[in-house]
């Protein structure tokens, strides 16, 4: 490569940063921005010797059932509950949060359906993370994906890059918020495996609902101990990636796709 491409290289590097800088002070009025860290102070705790994952087993999983997005919205402060308004009045329904969502899926061959739960797949090699200008939108040492919010300025790159639509955009200004999930307008966002209980040795809100409700669908833990419950059932019965031709090595897996 010559001198000269490697100035033009750089050159559109910084174009875009000062770019997206600018759209994100735009977009984010009253969100400030400090220097790149960690999403979390508990983060700090998260470290390489285990990599958090899901199982997924669609065929426990229940149509009608829609426990587990209902347990993210109660404890991560998203979305309505109930019938009751949702936090983000002022935005069109297909504009509010959705960190977790319930799919059909139907094989046009043998007209099989099936339900699964949808969120963030906590991608080794995140596209997300790649393409984030600010590195709000990081991997954790455990391999937990999430968003500083701090940082983050809205330009959105990461919503168009993951290929499972699982991050929401911001639209308006939000009250009652959560304390262990902060939310604000002009920022990007999505599942984090309930990082805040994962720090304190608890399932993600999504699993013990699942459990409570005797369905047994979802399984938690750490994919790289090989004598934990979700390593042996994956020995035993195997698992599989959505889009496992992208080759991003997925935290989530599932069963009986």
């Amino acid at each position: 490569m010559s001198n000269s491409d490697n100035h033009t290289n750089n050159y559109r590097r910084k174009f875009l940063a000062q770019s997206a800088a600018v759209a994100g002070l735009a977009i984010a009025p009253g969100i400030v921005l400090n220097k790149v860290a960690h999403a979390k102070a508990d983060a700090d705790k998260a470290t390489a010797a285990n990599r958090w994952g899901l199982l997924i087993d669609t065929n426990k999983c229940n149509k009608g059932c829609t426990d587990c997005v209902t347990a993210c919205k109660t404890e991560n402060g998203w979305g309505s509950i109930d019938g009751k308004a949702s936090s983000e009045t002022l935005s069109n329904k297909e504009q509010q949060a959705q960190w977790i969502r319930k799919v059909t899926i139907t094989d046009k061959q043998t007209g099989h359906v099936q339900s699964l739960p949808l969120m963030c797949q906590h991608c080794e090699t995140a596209p997300c993370v790649d393409v984030c200008p600010t590195g709000a939108s990081m991997k954790r040492e455990d391999g937990i994906v999430q968003v500083d919010k701090h940082i983050c300025i809205g330009c959105r790159y990461c919503m168009m890059a993951c290929p499972y639509k699982a991050r929401s955009f911001v639209h308006e200004k939000l009250e009652l918020q959560k304390a262990a999930e902060p939310r604000g307008i002009g920022t990007v966002e999505s599942c984090d495996m309930c990082s805040h209980r994962v720090d304190k040795d608890q399932n993600p809100a999504c699993v013990d609902a699942c459990n409570k409700a005797e369905h047994g669908a979802m399984i938690f833990g750490d994919l790289k101990d090989a004598n934990s419950a979700i390593s042996q059932e994956l020995k035993k019965h195997g698992g599989e990636q959505i889009r496992a031709d992208l080759g991003l090595n997925t935290g989530v897996r599932y069963q009986g796709l």
